[in-house]
């Protein structure tokens, strides 16, 4: 299956050089130069990934990322040459899957992206997974949907896939490192020491999963911290 990668990128030099790396791997280009010309792409095709630049002529990529996040679950990965811990946080915080930054090596790049579209693939193909339903939460394979109390509960597909993962295990502890790689596959396919990068990309994950399940994210009763550890999903009834 041909996987189609919307690139949202203004300088065409980096278009034509990540062009031929993703190609290779079997993707086909959308290439967009602006923010308004990326969405009217992702409304007329099926896009599967969205590789954007933050500095674009008509709009800030994050605003971008945004406006496609309320639409769609689609995996985005930012390339940015805004390196600072703030600015990956931003990025992620807005919904982003991945950040890379600039300069790159566009190897990276399409292992990467092979990485988000193997796990938006599997995850999307779960048609016989069993909804897993804890407390008042419910996440489902099938649509790749999380209700909380009957109501649907908008989130990117990295929280979808740290779900996945704490859900399918109550009471089991992952650490970050864990988390981590089951958002980025190439983390775990180069077998590297976890950066605090990748550390702090997942506290932001955690940190905004917890704002949409929590009745107090400061008091978390689903995802609990275990300290030096990582975490773990657990339910506890409320006191009548």
């Amino acid at each position: 299956m041909c996987s189609n990668v919307l690139i949202v990128e203004d300088d065409l030099r980096i278009v034509e050089d990540l062009g031929l790396y993703l190609e290779s791997c079997g993707m086909r280009l959308f290439p967009a130069e602006s923010g308004l010309a990326a969405l009217s792409i992702l409304q007329r095709n099926n896009i599967h990934l969205v590789l954007a630049d933050i500095m674009l002529p008509d709009m800030s990529g994050y605003e971008l990322v945004k406006r496609i996040r309320a639409e769609s679950p689609v995996p985005i990965i930012i390339l940015s040459a805004k390196a600072q811990d703030s600015d990956r946080i931003l990025g992620l915080d807005l919904g982003a899957d991945d950040y890379i930054v600039k300069p790159f090596n566009p190897l990276e790049v399409a292992a990467r992206a092979r990485a988000q579209l193997r796990r938006y693939v599997t995850l999307a193909q779960a048609q016989n997974t069993q909804a897993l339903t804890i407390g008042d939460l419910r996440l489902d394979p099938a649509s790749l949907t999380l209700t909380r109390r009957g109501a649907l509960v908008p989130v990117t597909l990295a929280e979808y896939k740290i779900l996945f993962r704490l859900m399918g295990a109550p009471g089991e502890v992952f650490s970050k490192r864990q988390l981590y790689e089951c958002i980025n596959l190439t983390a775990a396919e180069s077998g590297r020491d976890t950066m605090e990068s990748d550390e702090n990309t997942v506290m932001v994950h955690i940190s905004k999963i917890r704002e949409k399940i929590e009745d107090n994210p400061r008091a978390p009763r689903y995802i609990k911290t275990v300290r030096n550890h990582g975490y773990r999903f657990a339910y506890y009834p409320p006191l009548n």
